[in-house]
């Protein structure tokens, strides 16, 4: 773990956002398409730490960001070069526009501040997306990253905010993937290597501070 002054540098307020990867109904919801996943975010108490985060985050003024996976009822744009976009179309539960599987999932506070930024293509919740025109809009230069799946779009959207030029933020509590110990590895022998790993209560004790106890960073190039 960063030291405390530290890791309150990066989450200055002002130059941070917290990212929610596909946390969906359909995907994280009690009636999801991935049952396995939806129950290990669910058990392990993943969603209610990404609650927890979203509204810390409200409460300080940082920026939210809900990064949804959909596609159009016809498929138009959708992704079909590799075998999990096809296994996708074949599930009980499909992540179509406009339709009850692509709202947040509860308990996921949404204010009127946030943004909900969806994509019909692709893993990341970055790459394709206007994820990264709207964080520089706003000034940010720290991405706090949370969601699933530590399998696909977690590493995804870290990879990509590192090679943007932004500083990620990874609460190793705050993620999931399966089997239940694939996000620990994932965080241990990858992610640690290129983002600040911390946790979800560290994270919201720094944004409970006010302001002026931290130092916003450099804004990314």
């Amino acid at each position: 773990m960063p030291p405390p002054d530290r890791l309150a540098a990066q989450l200055h307020p002002a130059t941070t956002a917290l990212l929610t990867v596909e946390c969906q109904q359909g995907v994280v919801g009690a009636a999801g398409a991935l049952p396995e996943l939806a129950h290990q975010v669910r058990s392990t108490g993943v969603l209610d730490r990404v609650a927890q985060l979203a509204d810390a985050a409200h409460q300080a003024g940082v920026q939210v960001v809900h990064a949804v996976a959909e596609r159009r009822p016809d498929g138009r744009g959708a992704s079909r070069n590799a075998r999990l976009f096809r296994a996708a179309e074949r599930l009980p539960v499909r992540q179509l526009t406009g339709s009850p599987a692509v709202q947040v999932a509860e308990p996921i506070p949404v204010a009127d501040e946030d943004l909900v930024v969806r994509r019909l293509h692709g893993l990341s919740p970055l790459a394709g997306t206007d994820v990264d025109a709207l964080l520089r809009n706003l000034g940010v230069h720290t991405l706090v990253i949370t969601g699933v799946s530590a399998n696909v779009a977690v590493p995804n959207a870290v990879f990509d905010a590192v090679n943007l030029g932004y500083t990620a933020v990874v609460p190793a509590d705050a993620i999931a993937g399966v089997p239940a110990d694939y996000a620990a590895a994932l965080v241990r022998h990858t992610l640690a290597l290129v983002a600040t790993v911390t946790t979800a209560d560290e994270i919201c004790e720094c944004w409970s501070r006010p302001p002026a106890e931290t130092r916003p960073g450099a804004v990314p190039q």
